[in-house]
């Protein structure tokens, strides 16, 4: 594969959420054709806000779809490569019954997708894991070659998504090879707003109160949304394959300093709300990017002040025309 360029023409599933929205965006200005898949339409609000500057774009061709059920295979036609980051995301929902719906959406559409994928040949498959596979670590930078021991039931499903995907790639005479990117802590515009920088930036630029789980000392590596967009476009092309990369900034924040750094950029005091701590919340993560330096020539160019001052902008924004 070519690491200079990016792909001609690909896949990306999950296109109307957070970082699948960015991605696309980021593929559509490198001159590549994307087919946008999501289950989600114009008929969800945080969909079709994330969709909207993608509309009439050359090479953008969004597809309502749902993996589970849909038929792939004219998807999959003549792509490059395919970045799969749709799924069910979040820690506190997946104990208890919803359980289920993590397992449709995370290992049960992964498994059609590598099914088609595989019998397709299609060169690439991007797949997007998380740092929460590690679980409780010594507070040390995380190695992909460390021993995945995943605290909640989400991490569990990622896990298995990443594994699922690498071992259709290990069979024997697969044409399609596969990167599992480990995503730290991303943030920026567009974040879920159950995300904590997203929730304590609203909380500052509101007034309204901030729920705090636990005792505000858990740290995390908190990754910009254009920083894990290049990683992953990188991972596309990368001649390296069939192993999971850190996706991550090698430092870690803590939840009071976050709250600080909102305070200071909106000028306004966060009202806190000691709540307990939850279950699967992890004390600390961080990245080790040994790898992906190696591999995909990548290193996060975001510093957390700038990021959050981006997403503090764009909340704003999004926030006048709803106010209005």
């Amino acid at each position: 594969m070519n690491t200079s360029t990016s792909p001609r023409r690909v896949v990306v599933t999950g296109a109307a959420g957070f970082i699948g929205s960015h991605l696309t965006d980021a593929l559509l200005n490198n001159g590549t054709t994307v087919i946008a898949v999501d289950k989600r339409d114009h008929n969800d609000p945080a969909a079709a806000a994330n969709l909207a500057p993608l509309h009439g774009r050359p090479g953008y061709h969004p597809v309502t779809a749902d993996l589970r059920d849909c038929a792939l295979q004219p998807l999959l036609l003549d792509a490059d490569a395919v970045f799969h980051l749709a799924g069910i995301p979040g820690v506190r929902p997946s104990w208890g019954p919803q359980f289920s719906e993590y397992i449709d959406a995370n290992v049960l559409a992964t498994q059609r997708l590598m099914d088609t994928a595989t019998a397709m040949r299609v060169p690439r498959v991007v797949v997007a894991s998380s740092s929460s596979v590690y679980g409780v670590t010594d507070g040390l930078p995380s190695i992909e070659s460390d021993h995945p021991a995943p605290a909640s039931p989400y991490a569990v499903t990622k896990l298995a998504e990443e594994q699922l995907s690498l071992a259709h790639a290990a069979r024997h005479g697969s044409a399609t090879t596969v990167v599992a990117l480990r995503y730290f802590t991303v943030y920026g515009p567009r974040q879920r707003p159950d995300m904590f920088i997203h929730r304590a930036l609203h909380a500052a630029a509101t007034g309204q109160p901030l729920r705090l789980y636990g005792d505000g000392h858990q740290r995390r590596d908190f990754t910009y949304v254009t920083d894990a967009v290049a990683a992953t476009i990188a991972a596309a092309t990368t001649e390296e394959a069939n192993l999971v990369i850190n996706v991550g900034s090698s430092a870690n924040t803590s939840l009071h300093e976050i709250i600080a750094l909102a305070e200071q950029l909106t000028g306004q005091a966060i009202d806190l709300q000691a709540q307990g701590t939850r279950d699967g919340d992890i004390p600390s993560t961080c990245a080790d990017r040994t790898r992906a330096k190696q591999l995909l020539s990548w290193m996060p160019m975001t510093d957390l002040r700038t990021g959050m001052r981006e997403q503090l902008n764009a909340l704003v924004a999004r926030q006048q025309p709803a106010a209005a």
